[in-house]
């Protein structure tokens, strides 16, 4: 089965919106697979970082957003350092996450966390955490 890249797609408002807030052009991507083979958390990935771009590419942004892949990558920039088009995966789903997160739709609860782990988790952890999760 062919995808053909539709010119609707990159212009779907909400694409056009991730790209600013992420300051990537997701068209630049070829597919290569680099991203994916080099990420550390590929295995955890409802959907991996190749084809996140591809589902961004054609306008599938709700299945990307419905995905755990956003909020499952560490950020390491291995995507972008393997990258021969200098895309980085890990800017994009940060500008997925911070969609998410402007909706005021949290992916976390702070009432959820543990007391225990609140107490004698590093208070940088805590903080990094809270800005990936909450809004």
């Amino acid at each position: 089965m062919k995808i053909k890249l539709t010119k609707g797609a990159i212009e779907n408002p909400l694409i056009r919106q991730l790209e600013r807030v992420s300051g990537e052009e997701l068209k630049r991507c070829y597919q290569c697979g680099k991203c994916s083979a080099g990420c550390p958390v590929t295995f955890a990935m409802e959907i991996p970082p190749s084809q996140i771009m591809r589902f961004l590419q054609i306008g599938m942004m709700d299945d990307v957003m419905k995905a755990n892949s956003m909020w499952v990558c560490v950020g390491c920039l291995q995507c972008y350092a393997r990258c021969p088009q200098s895309v980085s995966v890990a800017n994009v789903l940060e500008g997925l996450r911070q969609l998410h997160l402007r909706k005021g739709e949290d992916r976390e609860q702070i009432k959820d966390v543990p007391f225990p782990f609140l107490k004698n988790a590093p208070q940088q952890a805590i903080v990094c955490g809270f800005r990936k999760f909450v809004s």
